[in-house]
């Protein structure tokens, strides 16, 4: 969807979108209406109990020589929270999306905030992602009328514009990775759907089952055996320093395309969801979109792990023993804890290819997350305070919230095996720690590692101001700004 900036409202019968502070007089915002269309507000919002809540809409219909414009007055809360403005947007969007509406204009001068009317508009954008290519019967009324966004800014906010369209292509691009149906994006559709990203100049290199046999990834291959397609190593290089940071930022994210738990077979109801079980390599993904798009000056690498898991008569089966790429053998009690195997040899390929000194994991790792933090925070373990104390300021900065939980050799002792170097699930309690426990026996010395749980923020049973049902598009903005927060000049 286009957006433009433009120096003053337009003269035409976009909607006009203006946004309210809880608690502000509503002359903040109707100050640049006319009389009568600042009048008919005034009544709107006094009859609906408008009071600027976040999210909150109070609407009319102005007669203009231009034609009939509707204007909206949508509530941006206290402010106190880093996505207000974008919350706002994106309320106006859901609003208007399929109200028959073509065009929307958002005037946010009055805010007082830096480049507010970019930031609604890039909620808006977040709130109209859809995939639609599969509905061939969806009624009229249902489909999606706005086709243009104009933003009222300085010439100055708009230069800035970038680096929010590059965001939301990220963002646009997990949603997509996670909601395609996983007989579309098995591992090698995965492996498809980011090879445009080489025309941004990532560099992209596949490993093929062979390729990664080879190299010793037993762990990663074992939970890629039962099914028949074939498993991927995704590698995804951005370097936008110009050769002057050897060393570049690993993320590595856990990319089952398909996850029934394998042997371990999960209960019917609800296997659906997860196709999502991707989630962490299409942030992974998104991220370095997001990071090519706009040219960060920063060295990156992301690795995808792609498998899928499945059932199948060569599937592995609960007391096999694999042997990682590291050497360390692994007694695997049960194939649904699958996505730490995956990401165990994929680390460890990492670190032996590029050398970081920083690597952040993402995946949808554990049911127990989801039971802890709900679907409010990722949960995050560190070995590094520091590191940790980076991606929770940007998880709060970009509103990707996130959550620290402790390691400790308390915990790490819980998978020790009697049979093989370690073993794949602990007890039931802390589940989600002793699976952050397992992949950190694979992080050499001098590694600055981080792994975010992102379990319950990935998939949504409920739409948000930000996003409808479904694929949430989490962790790209959080990469985003821990990247140009900490690693950019």
């Amino acid at each position: 969807m286009p957006v433009t900036f433009v120096s003053s409202v337009p003269d035409n019968s976009s909607a006009l979108i203006v946004p309210l502070g809880k608690g502000k007089p509503l002359d903040t915002a109707t100050k640049e209406l006319s009389g009568e269309a600042a009048k008919l507000i005034r009544r709107a919002a006094e009859a609906s109990r408008f009071e600027g809540d976040l999210g909150s809409i109070v609407e009319i219909f102005d007669e203009t020589e231009h034609g009939t414009r509707r204007i909206v007055i949508v509530g941006t809360g206290n402010g106190d929270d880093s996505e207000s403005l974008q919350k706002a947007g994106g309320a106006a969007m859901a609003k208007l999306l399929t109200s028959g509406e073509t065009g929307l204009t958002f005037d946010a001068r009055s805010s007082g905030e830096k480049d507010a009317g970019s930031r609604m508009a890039f909620g808006a954008l977040q709130r109209s992602w859809r995939l639609d290519s599969y509905r061939t019967k969806a009624p009229p009324k249902t489909k999606p009328t706005v086709e243009e966004i104009s933003v009222v800014a300085s010439d100055a906010e708009a230069k800035r514009w970038d680096h929010f369209e590059a965001v939301y292509a990220g963002i646009a691009l997990a949603r997509e990775l996670v909601t395609e149906p996983p007989n579309v994006i098995h591992p090698q559709g995965f492996v498809e759907r980011c090879r445009p990203l080489g025309e941004l100049g990532i560099e992209i290199e596949v490993l093929d089952r062979d390729e990664m046999a080879e190299l010793g990834m037993g762990a990663l291959l074992g939970v890629a055996q039962g099914s028949i397609r074939e498993p991927k190593l995704l590698v995804m290089r951005w370097d936008g320093t110009g050769g002057t940071q050897k060393n570049p930022v690993a993320f590595v994210g856990k990319g089952v395309t398909f996850d029934t738990g394998g042997i371990s077979l999960k209960p019917g109801p609800g296997m659906e969801d997860m196709k999502f079980d991707m989630g962490g390599a299409a942030a992974v993904a998104g991220a370095m979109r997001t990071l090519a798009g706009r040219k960060a000056k920063a060295h990156v690498v992301g690795v995808c792990g792609l498998v899928e898991n499945m059932p199948g008569s060569n599937a592995q089966r609960p007391s096999d023993i694999v042997t990682t790429m590291s050497g360390q053998t692994v007694e695997v009690l049960n194939t649904d804890a699958e996505g730490r195997l995956v990401l165990c040899d994929a680390m460890h390929w990492t670190q032996e290819k590029y050398s970081p000194d920083v690597m952040v994991d993402l995946a949808t790792l554990t049911g127990a997350m989801i039971i802890a933090l709900g679907n409010e925070h990722g949960g995050c373990f560190s070995n590094d305070d520091g590191l940790a104390d980076q991606l929770l300021a940007a998880g709060t900065g970009s509103g990707d919230k996130l959550w620290r939980l402790p390691l400790g050799k308390a915990y790490d002792k819980l998978i020790d095996s009697p049979i093989a170097d370690i073993k794949n699930v602990g007890p039931r309690e802390a589940g989600s720690i002793t699976a952050a426990q397992f992949l950190q026996r694979f992080v050499k010395d001098g590694v600055k590692w981080a792994h975010l749980d992102i379990a319950g923020m990935v998939w949504m049973k409920s739409a948000s101001n930000l996003w409808d049902k479904g694929a949430t598009g989490y962790g790209v903005r959080l990469l985003d700004r821990f990247i140009a927060d900490n690693f950019e000049g």
